[in-house]
Order: structure tokens, then sequence, then C-alpha cells
């Protein structure tokens, strides 16, 4: 099946409704209930660790924080939204974590041990979140890049305890003392990837520096964090990541899409300037492109053709005239569920709102074609679930006229324009 083919079940009442698949939501256990899936030589470490560690999070002390954990709440909320599916990334903090494992910095050398003990534990308690609803939730696993090889081992293991997500690359940030993403010091793990079909997702906010906390520092930390993220797509590029493992496939997350054009046209611009330069006589720029030809193979926007989505998230009506140049087969829409910047419960009316006059393949392909691609869901098995809580094809090519009063969401605010980056 294409990603453009109709991808609409029948409900019992006759009208056509969409399959959802959210390619970007997050859960994680709640702290004590990591506990059992710790190997048993840290579970004493942990009890001291946890009795003193404070939750800065308010989201996860809240009264609504099982929506991370609660399998039960969590389908039903999600159903009520429209959505029969998800893509299921972290939230919660691990053991041994500052922070969410998202957004923490790397570790320390002598942090690394438990770090990657606590992250072990997550992944564990990860597929057997998503084994308590089977095919309906895609479970990405976390790595460290302090250990090549033993983020090799841990890929194997997830892909053989049926974690279909894929990996979550972290970012390498200034100051976090590894190697940049584009050295070949990750190249087994590019390998493993490739070789098992395991999309390598890069989410926002994993790849920003600590800025403090002074409130010229928040915002600088908005402005530049979707760029941070970014990075990841030119260092693997101009690293000849794509060139060396062509089967590899990287998702650009909850970073936006309107960027991609301009991006892709700007990386473009630097390849060919540079391997051209690399042919002519010694100057200051053909210093700059020597080797890249043959080190990075296809340029940009073909790597962009051939080997990467974005995982668009709640995607604004002043990015989805750009679909054809981003290119309809790679988004894939996404709730952010349960982040109050997400869609949820108004995952309808955020549809209405940007997709309202596309035609129906299209949004089809967007809203679950697509992620059923790359992530592997069955939609002959979601079907009929969506056949009931998939919103209608009729609903969401009704233009929304004003956002609900409760939305949080910043899909629905008013003179929103392309980000630069």
């Amino acid at each position: 099946m294409s990603a453009t083919d109709s991808l609409d079940p029948v409900g019992p009442d006759g009208a056509d409704r969409y399959t959802v698949i959210s390619a970007d939501c997050h859960a994680g256990a709640d702290l004590l209930d990591y506990r059992p899936y710790l190997e048993q030589r840290y579970q004493d470490e942990f009890d001291a660790w946890a009795a003193t560690y404070v939750n800065p999070y308010e989201d996860l002390v809240a009264d609504t924080a099982d929506r991370n954990w609660n399998s039960a709440r969590r389908i039903a909320e999600l159903e009520q939204d429209g959505i029969v599916a998800e893509v299921v990334f972290p939230n919660t903090i691990p053991p041994f974590f500052p922070s969410g494992s998202l957004m923490a910095p790397a570790p320390t050398a002598e942090e690394f041990r438990r770090r990657w003990a606590g992250l072990r534990a997550h992944n564990r308690w990860l597929a057997d979140f998503c084994s308590a609803a089977p095919g309906r939730r895609a479970g990405v696993f976390q790595i460290l890049l302090n250990d090549v090889q033993e983020a090799v081992k841990e890929i194997r293991w997830a892909v053989a305890a049926g974690l279909r997500g894929g990996l979550l690359l972290p970012g390498t940030p200034p100051g976090s003392g590894l190697p940049e993403l584009y050295s070949s010091a990750y190249d087994p793990i590019w390998a493993v990837c490739a070789e098992l079909g395991v999309p390598v997702n890069h989410h926002a906010g994993s790849a920003s520096p600590p800025l403090g906390d002074e409130p010229a520092a928040r915002a600088v930390y908005m402005v530049e964090t979707t760029w941070f993220s970014h990075r990841a797509l030119w260092h693997l590029i101009f690293g000849g990541a794509f060139r060396r493992h062509p089967d590899l496939r990287l998702v650009l997350t909850e970073q936006g899409s309107g960027w991609i054009p301009g991006v892709l046209d700007m990386l473009d611009y630097y390849h060919g300037r540079l391997v051209a330069a690399a042919t002519k006589a010694s100057t200051a720029e053909s210093k700059f492109g020597a080797g890249l030809a043959a080190s990075m193979g296809k340029g940009p926007s073909e790597v962009w053709r051939d080997n990467c989505f974005v995982g668009a998230s709640f995607m604004r009506p002043h990015e989805v005239p750009l679909r054809d140049r981003i290119g309809i087969e790679k988004i894939m829409w996404g709730s952010d569920f349960p982040h109050d910047e997400g869609t949820y419960p108004y995952s309808r009316e955020g549809l209405r709102f940007a997709y309202a006059r596309v035609p129906r393949d299209e949004v089809a392909a967007m809203l679950g074609g697509n992620a059923a691609r790359v992530y592997g869901f069955d939609l002959d098995a979601l079907d009929p679930v969506a056949a009931k809580v998939g919103p209608l094809v009729s609903e969401i090519a009704e233009p929304l006229a004003e956002p609900p009063a409760g939305a949080t969401s910043p899909v629905f605010a008013r003179g929103a324009s392309v980000r630069v980056w």
C-alpha cells in the first residue's frame, strides 16, 4: 500500500473515518515503578537515590500524571481523541537521572554506569507497556552515546523485545564531551539500525546546551532549541552515514516541518558549492570541500527523499501548503499526548484547523499511512478500532471557524509563520 492509498475505514454508521496514528506521544513509569526493571545490583542504590529525589515537573506529580503509565486510561483518552495507535517517546524520569532523559545532558564518565542502568530499566518497562496494547504502541527505546558497543547490544535487545518505535538518538550539544554526530565513531549504531530496519528518531529538546534559568535564557532556548535538534540532519548527511548505510532511516520529531524546504535548499547550495570548489586550485574554500563528495555520496535533497521523515506533530496551517516540497509521503502527524502543548482533547479540531482543504488521500497518508509504513503498524488490524473512533472524513473536511476555548496547543495560535529553521 502506498502512502497515498485510501486508508479510510467505514464505521458502523456507513461513514468514512480516518485511521489516526500519533507519531509523537510520550510515556514512562512512575519513578518507583522502575525498580523491578533495574538489575538487582542497582536496586539498593536506587532506593537511596529515590528517597531524596524531588520531581521538578508539575505535570508528573499532578492527578493526571498517570496518563504516562496507566494503560487503560491512556487507550480510552486517545480513542476519545480519535487516535488508534501511537509512537511512544519517553516522558518521565528514569532511575538516576536529574530530569527527564529526553533533555538530560550527557552523563559524565562517573555518572554513566548508573544512568545506563536507568535507561535500560525504562526500555524494559516500555516493552511491557507496549505489550499491554498489542499492535497499538510502537515504543521508542533509549541509548547513550558514551559506549557505542553497549548501545549496539541494547538495539539488538530492543528489537528482539518487540520495540518497533526505533531508537531515540541523543544529541551532542556543545560541551557534551561526546564526538559530534557526523563522527564515524557512531558507525556501528547506524550499521545495526540499517541492518534491523530500526528508525533513528531525533526529538526536539534533546540536543540543546544548558543555558541557565534567567528569563533571557528561557527565551533564547525557545528560539534555538529546534535549530539544535535539526543539526542531526546535516551532521548525518555530511558525515556520510547514509552513503555507508543506504537503508538507514532518520525521523525528526516535534521540530516543526515548515523549515525543511528552505534548509534543504541551503544544504544543497553548500554541498554543490563545496564540492565544486574542491576540484579547483587551492583556495580557502577548496579546503572546506576536500573529500566531501566521496565521503557523503548523494546530495542533501536526495538523502531527504530516500532516507528521512518528519514527525510533524500538531502540524500548523501555515506548514500544510509546503507539504509537496517536504514530501507528502514523509509527513507524520502527532498529538504530543499527554503534553499541554499537544492537541488532546482537541485533536479533531486541530486536524480540521490544519487539513480542512487538503485532499483526503493526502490527509490519510499524513494521519496514519506514513507512520504505519515507517513504524510497522498493521492498518488492517487497526481498521476495526478506527471504524469506531476515528475522526470522520467529512468532519475533518469542514474548516474550523474558532479554536476551542480550552485549547493550549500552539497549533491554534494565530499569526504563526514559517520558521527560518
